[in-house]
This record gives structure tokens, C-alpha cells and sequence, in this order.
């Protein structure tokens, strides 16, 4: 043989070599790459962090606590005239007052959502249970910037008593 002949032959065995090597490789590799899990979709634009605003701070946070004074008045269903309500609420709990019909009661929190407080009312002062005007019921209250929207659900033989209003928030006495 020619040494041409036998760097012809050398340069086939070694491009033949390589390409067995890449063959090779790439066999090992796509098995390894089927298996693993596709990689997680990138978050839409609306579901981006907002940057904060690069002068000064940052808005605070709107105040989403019920906690306070407030009053105002309940418009009942089937009721011509409005009810004029006062809560105090606490942490845990908090007092109702309804002046134009002599009552007052506790209210006890009982569960909380995103957007909503729950409370339990047991009226304390005046029950209708004793011959009174008011009755015990249920409050859902959720904060609406310095207004306070709140439902009132009770019920008395039979008969469902529904009531809702807006309240402002009040300084203490």
C-alpha cells in the first residue's frame, strides 16, 4: 500500500470512529431526555411581579382590618324604616349596638376568608327570645376602604330576616 492509500484508509477509520462516537452519544442521550419531566411553561405577563416604582416608596398596603368603631344603618328586607347599628370589633370579637330598638349584643368571630370576617351575634340586651325586639344572628362584614359593608342573616319562627348596609368608621367614645 501507497502511503496515500494509507492516509485515505486512516482518515476513513477516523471519520468513521467519530461518527460511531456521536452516533453513540446521542443514543445515550435522548433516552436520558425523554425521561425527565418538560420543564415548567414561563408565567403569563399578568402573573409577572410588578416592579415596585423606582422613586420613593412603595404604596402601603390598603388597610384590610375590620377592627374599630363603626356605625350606620342596616336596611332590612320587608322593613320600611332603616336600623341604626354601632359595632366595636376586636381581634376576637367585638359588641353591637342598636339603639333605636334598646338592644345591644356580643358578636364572636367564627371564620375568616380572603375578603369576609364571620361572626356569630348572641343579643344580650332586650332578646326577643324574653319578650324582647332583637334577635340573634349572623354578620359578614368585609372592609370596603374607610367603609365597613356588612350583611346581617337571622331568623325567627320560621321566618328569615335579612339585612345589609354600609357603616363608617367612627372615632371612639
Amino acid at each position: 500500500m501507497t502511503s496515500s492509500n494509507q492516509r485515505k484508509q486512516l482518515r476513513g477509520k477516523g471519520f468513521l470512529y467519530w461518527a460511531v462516537v456521536l452516533v453513540l452519544a446521542t443514543c445515550g442521550i435522548a433516552p436520558a431526555t425523554a425521561q425527565s419531566p418538560p420543564s415548567p411553561p414561563l408565567p403569563t405577563p399578568e402573573a409577572q411581579p410588578v416592579p415596585a416604582p423606582q422613586e420613593g416608596k412603595p404604596p402601603a398596603p390598603p388597610d384590610t382590618s375590620i377592627a374599630g368603631n363603626w356605625s350606620g344603618q342596616l336596611t332590612q328586607v320587608d322593613r320600611q324604616t332603616p336600623l341604626q347599628i354601632e359595632l366595636v370589633i376586636g381581634p376576637r370579637g367585638g359588641k353591637t349596638t342598636y339603639p333605636d330598638s334598646n338592644c345591644t349584643g356580643t358578636l364572636t368571630r367564627v371564620g375568616t376568608s380572603t375578603s369576609y370576617v364571620f361572626f356569630v351575634e348572641t343579643i344580650t340586651k332586650n332578646q326577643a327570645a324574653k319578650s324582647g325586639r332583637c334577635l340573634d344572628g349572623t354578620i359578614t362584614a368585609t372592609r370596603l376602604g374607610n367603609r365597613l359593608a356588612l350583611f346581617w342573616f337571622g331568623s325567627i319562627e320560621a321566618n328569615t330576616i335579612v339585612a345589609s348596609g354600609t357603616l363608617s368608621k367612627r372615632s371612639k367614645r
